[in-house]
């Protein structure tokens, strides 16, 4: 495969939105890609990217929501949701420096890419994350991603949420935005379809019934449910 296959192919991908004072005040993470970035230059996006072929090694000290990992797995391999919930507290923490895990000590040794997280003293935890949305990249972009975006509640990370000392310079301009005021800044398309699906859900802490897919290829840009298996009854 040449480089230019590889740079074109589409990549599955995570993305994180965390949902802060959701009763009060939702406000949301976002921050803005470089000018020079191949992918949606200077936009503000949620921190996010796509999976490496380690994280589906890498231990979780806890798992999806059983309802999540179920629609992240039809029709895909098994192991595909556990890499997407790992380059999720990946993507974060790379991106914003925040943790979402669990105190305990990594079995074996310790990807280089988590050396920084494990030296906080946790392992990587999903049980807070919720799948939430789904967008297919449009063809003839720079880079196609296949991305599943998850939505987490600001209660489950740890640490303070105003310290950003240990994220990357992928994203500049870090910042909780209040989420009605999140459309005055300069957002891709996805990620103001995406707001709309949030803004729906922040007085709702479960998983949602159904999942949106933005699904775009050659012929059509099309907008699915995945429905999954049925939410289990409660009471």
């Amino acid at each position: 495969m040449t480089e230019q296959q590889d740079k074109t192919a589409i990549r599955n991908a995570a993305t994180v939105i965390v949902l802060r004072d959701r009763l009060d005040n939702p406000a949301i993470l976002m921050g803005q890609r470089g000018a020079k970035a191949a992918f949606m230059p200077n936009k503000f996006v949620f921190p996010g990217g796509a999976v490496d072929a380690e994280d589906a090694r890498v231990p979780l000290a806890s798992p999806l929501p059983p309802v999540c990992a179920d629609r992240l797995t039809e029709k895909a391999p098994q192991s595909l949701g556990h890499a997407l919930a790992v380059a999720a507290v990946r993507e974060l923490w790379e991106e914003t420096g925040l943790i979402l895990g669990r105190p305990g000590d990594w079995p074996g040794m310790v990807p280089a890419d988590w050396q920084s997280f494990a030296a906080t003293g946790n392992l990587p935890a999903a049980e807070a994350l919720q799948f939430v949305f789904r967008a297919l990249t449009p063809p003839g972009r720079p880079r196609r991603f296949d991305a599943r975006f998850f939505l987490v509640d600001a209660g489950a990370i740890s640490g303070d949420l105003d310290d950003f000392t240990h994220a990357s310079d992928e994203l500049s301009h870090l910042q909780w935005i209040p989420l009605k005021e999140a459309r005055r800044f300069d957002l891709p398309f996805i990620t103001e379809v995406v707001l709309a699906e949030v803004a729906g859900r922040v007085t709702d802490p479960e998983p949602p019934a159904s999942v949106p897919y933005f699904h775009n290829n050659e012929e059509a840009s099309l907008f699915l449910r995945l429905r999954g298996y049925p939410m289990p009854e409660t009471g």
